[in-house]
């Protein structure tokens, strides 16, 4: 007996509110450079308005702007307690970058037409902006905005590239690989400021579970916590697909 189909035999009337319940269906893991490609998956399977992208936090699924919040909030707690750390950015570095130098030009967690996201570089600008104001910390200090001439720590190279408020070096550094300058800002290094945001999957292994803290770094609640959200018609409208409506996304 095929019972896939049951939603469609009732009234339209009593299933209309399906279309407006959403159900979490699983975890997509770490996207990188796949992300259009996965989001193109998805909008094929469910249809650009059937899916999104949420986060457990403390219980409840929500939207990423809300969950990036404790992204932040995790670098801010790690600098804070970190003061020989910032005392290097803000003296030695102009500005940070994650992937690409021209990272150092979007200042929005919000990046829906990039290759890739990038936030710990934001979340270090951020951080050391807050600082420059904040009289308890006389190793940072409020800079003029402008463009200059920065050395990239890791390449050599000079590029001509906004100063990040508080930072009044002339190098540029980059927060990624091991052997990048800025590994120590690395969200696999930076500690999640809540141990009520630790999940554990296991089975599942990823570049951060094997570098820095693992399990309980920023990366790992950011990429742990996230969600394949599916409004409840169009995960009916699958039949058998149900069983497995993620499949595909991780070869996207």
């Amino acid at each position: 007996m095929d019972r896939s189909d049951w939603w469609t035999k009732l009234p339209a009337a009593l299933v209309a509110g399906l279309a407006e319940t959403w159900i979490p269906a699983g975890l997509p893991g770490f996207a990188g450079r796949e992300k259009a490609a996965r989001a193109a998956l998805l909008d094929d399977r469910f249809g650009p308005d059937g899916w999104r992208l949420g986060h457990l936090v403390r219980g409840r699924i929500v939207p990423p702007a809300e969950a990036i919040s404790e992204y932040e909030a995790s670098y801010r707690a790690y600098l804070r307690d970190r003061r020989p750390l910032v005392a290097f950015l803000a003296s030695t570095c102009g500005n940070v970058y994650d992937e690409a130098v021209d990272n150092v030009f979007s200042d929005t967690y919000d990046q829906p037409d990039t290759p890739s996201n990038h936030y710990q570089d934001i979340s270090v600008r951020r951080v050391i902006a807050e600082l420059a104001d904040d009289p308890a910390w006389p190793e940072v200090a409020p800079t003029v905005a402008g463009d200059a001439d920065l050395v990239d720590l890791g390449t050599g190279l000079v590029h001509r590239v906004p100063r990040a408020y508080g930072f009044r070096g002339d190098h540029l550094i980059q927060i990624r690989e091991p052997d990048s300058p800025g590994y120590a800002l690395s969200p696999a290094v930076v500690p999640v400021h809540d141990p009520a945001l630790i999940t554990t999957l296991p089975g599942r292994e990823e570049w951060y579970h094997l570098e820095g803290c693992a399990h309980l770094s920023v990366e790992a609640f950011w990429q742990m916590s996230k969600v394949v959200e599916v409004r409840y018609d169009r995960f009916l409208a699958l039949g058998p697909g149900r069983a497995d409506p993620l499949a595909g996304l991780a070869d996207s």
